[in-house]
């Protein structure tokens, strides 16, 4: 490849839009982050097969087929509830190509705890223009928005980031899944027993070592010694070939974009005079805290 080349685009992982009023933003969304470190993986030193997982009974040893496996669900005591494909299926949120911004909040009252993993969201089709006008109205109010969408048949909270030329999705964990610090033995908040002399040296310290945030400063070491010594080996001709995985299947289409003004002159106009309603757009007004527990389907 030209050292000017580009790069080729990123496949998606997931094609759908940002839906917010009554305005649709056709996107397709895809992985932002690359895992730098070092997977080991088995082998079979006898023949340099991949080693896999059985499905052993831990009873009795003995290795069973998949059709005599079933899901089960562990109860206290020894109980369990056991679940079927069919039952499963049908309590998968259902799957949609929409992320669903239920409300804009200022990002910093959503804390790092909540963070989870984050995506690229690049527009699609003809879908440029109203991308860039959400990402900037984002930046010029301060703020981010909360939005649900499902991806792998699983319900994601998620966080709509301006970041630069990009809008980015974080993913959030639910506040069900945040344990309580209560159980450790933490000093009580506040300044307590400190000594005002030692509070002020600390913060002194603290002033001292504060610098511009530069994240390409920070390398992984440990990574890097061990691809050194990979590429040692290799070099010296000490290597094994292995048969390698498949690739994922491709996934599927998004929509067109449509009049963006009229969509939020109506978004607008569906509020009330008091600016505290919902768009009238047949969904329920989005939840006060963007971070709260959802209430578990009945």
């Amino acid at each position: 490849m030209a050292e000017d080349a580009k790069p080729a685009n990123p496949r998606a992982i997931w094609k759908g839009a940002i839906s917010f009023g009554l305005v649709h933003v056709p996107v397709s969304l895809h992985t932002a982050t690359s895992e730098q470190e070092i997977d080991f993986d088995w082998l079979d030193k006898r023949s340099m097969d991949p080693v896999g997982y059985k499905r052993i009974n831990k009873r009795t040893g003995k290795e069973i087929t998949k059709e005599n496996i079933v899901k089960g669900v562990k109860l206290e005591g020894d109980d369990y509830v056991v679940l079927s494909d069919d039952e499963i299926k049908a309590a998968y949120p259902k799957r949609t190509q929409t992320i669903q911004i239920e409300s804009f909040v200022k990002a910093t009252e959503v804390s790092f705890v909540y963070i989870e993993k984050p995506y690229y969201l690049a527009p699609d089709g003809r879908a440029g223009r109203v991308y860039a006008l959400l990402r900037e109205a984002l930046e010029k109010s301060g703020v981010i928005g909360i939005a649900r969408f499902v991806l792998h048949n699983k319900e994601h909270l998620a966080a709509l980031i301006p970041a630069g030329p990009a809008l980015m999705l974080g993913t959030l964990r639910w506040a069900e899944e945040i344990r309580s610090p209560e159980p450790l033995d933490l000093p009580k908040a506040g300044a307590g027993d400190l000594k005002p002399a030692e509070l002020k040296m600390a913060q002194q310290l603290i002033a001292q070592m504060t610098q511009a945030w530069q994240p390409g400063q920070f390398k992984d070491d440990f990574s890097s010694a061990i691809r050194a010594l990979v590429s040692q080996k290799a070099k010296a001709g000490d290597k094994a070939t292995v048969q390698p995985l498949e690739e994922a299947p491709d996934l599927g289409g998004a929509d067109n974009v449509v009049d963006l003004t009229e969509l939020l002159r109506q978004s607008l106009g569906g509020k009330t005079r008091g600016g505290g309603g919902a768009a009238k757009t047949g969904k329920k007004p989005a939840a006060k805290s963007p971070v709260a527990s959802r209430k578990k389907a009945a």
